[in-house]
């Protein structure tokens, strides 16, 4: 390719084109898990008598995996209740669930 002005050719760099090397497999995935040790937290410090105490690590993951559970065990709970060929749990359904497994003290806020 000659130069509008000067006439001569334009001369290519002799160092080849670096490509951007590509990544082999997968970007790696975040994995979703669900916690619940914000409320747990929030909830302790809400107390009045527990201002200035704190929970361990481990404490937080039992008190976790207890309210996965407790979850779980409501909405299977609740599922039976469902009529069939409902595809959605109703706050009814729920309602009966947390009165039959929680204790007698808990399960009357159930608003029912």
């Amino acid at each position: 390719m000659a130069s509008k002005k000067t006439g001569k050719k334009e001369s290519k760099p002799d160092k080849p084109i670096e490509k951007p090397i590509k990544k082999i497999g997968k970007k790696m995935k975040k994995k979703n898990y669900q916690s619940f040790s914000i409320y747990i937290y929030k909830l302790l410090k809400s107390l009045e008598n527990a201002k200035n105490v704190g929970i361990s690590r481990k404490t937080m993951q039992i008190m976790n995996s207890l309210l996965l559970d407790m979850i779980e065990e409501i909405a299977t709970t609740a599922s039976r209740f469902a009529v069939h060929g409902k595809k959605t749990l109703g706050s009814r359904e729920i309602q009966y669930a947390i009165k039959l497994l929680m204790p007698l003290e808990l399960a009357k806020h159930t608003n029912l």
